[in-house]
């Protein structure tokens, strides 16, 4: 994954900041749909217990519409919403995988794709079965702050990537 050809990194002095970059990167993958609906995209969101990875997911979520319970998928391994009127959004959490042989015996290869959107935490521990990602999002805690760093695997995660930079 050292080969991405776009990166970009952002600080969130607070919860707030995360707040306004997940509306952001909303606002892009609005911009994107019919992108979306053709290919889909995968987010790939890295960091230590804590950094706010479900934080993250669960502000994206919001800007882009869900209204009721958006909780964190660390017991059921993924939670679904439908996003932008039509497209799938399936927030993983592989933080319990004892094998990465979990990820193909439930399924999981199934959720991604066309007209779809995951957000996987913990994707180490399902590799090497996980689906490339299109962008990378690494959260590091930095005093009581964070600093997220976006790495583009695709074009489709380039343009999301740079029309957030902008």
């Amino acid at each position: 994954m050292d080969s991405a050809f776009y990166s970009l990194q952002c600080v969130f002095q607070d919860e707030d900041a995360t707040v306004l970059f997940a509306r952001r990167l909303a606002q892009a993958l609005g911009r994107a749909h019919s992108e979306i609906l053709e290919k889909g995209l995968n987010l790939r969101l890295t960091g230590d217990l804590g950094a706010g990875k479900t934080t993250l997911t669960r502000a994206l979520l919001r800007a882009l519409g869900v209204t009721g319970r958006v909780k964190s998928p660390t017991f059921e391994l993924v939670s679904d919403y439908t996003v932008l009127g039509d497209i799938e959004f399936h927030h993983f959490d592989f933080y319990r995988f004892e094998s990465p042989v979990e990820f193909e015996d439930a399924g999981f290869r199934d959720l991604f794709g066309p007209a779809r959107i995951t957000a996987s935490e913990w994707s180490e521990k399902a590799m090497p079965y996980l689906p490339q990602a299109d962008i990378e999002i690494t959260l590091d805690i930095e005093g009581e702050g964070r600093t997220a760093t976006l790495k583009a695997f695709s074009p489709l995660g380039r343009t999301i990537v740079q029309e957030i930079a902008q």
